[in-house]
């Protein structure tokens, strides 16, 4: 795995207010949260010039997540309400961290199915 090199990135704790609710596995969660670095090692590798090419990196992570939602229900869970409000603001944290502050946080999770 890369070394991310962006600090606003290494020291978030992406959805933390989700692992401390027992209705979402950490297991499930631990997965959630690799997406999300994930996305960052392809921003710190790709370095997308503008929107369009950010939302084409983070509209794949969203696809993750869609498939992801599936082992939700099967632990028993699901992205409702509060998981989709915690991904969504982890997505616009890291479109912000990487310089993209004005990147709209529903274009970036446009692709979702949660």
């Amino acid at each position: 795995m890369p070394q991310l090199t962006n600090q606003q990135i290494t020291s978030r704790a992406f959805l933390r207010p989700l692992y401390a609710d027992s209705y979402f596995p950490n297991h499930v969660l631990d997965r959630g949260r690799e997406i999300l670095l994930r996305l960052c090692e392809r921003i710190e590798a790709e370095k997308p010039a503008d929107l369009t090419a950010l939302y084409a990196l983070t509209h794949a992570a969203t696809e993750e997540f869609n498939a992801l939602d599936g082992e939700f229900e099967k632990a028993g869970s699901a992205i409702e309400t509060v998981a989709r409000e915690e991904i969504a603001e982890d997505f616009w944290y890291v479109a912000s961290a990487y310089g993209f502050a004005d990147a709209d946080v529903e274009a970036l999770i446009a692709t979702r199915d949660w």
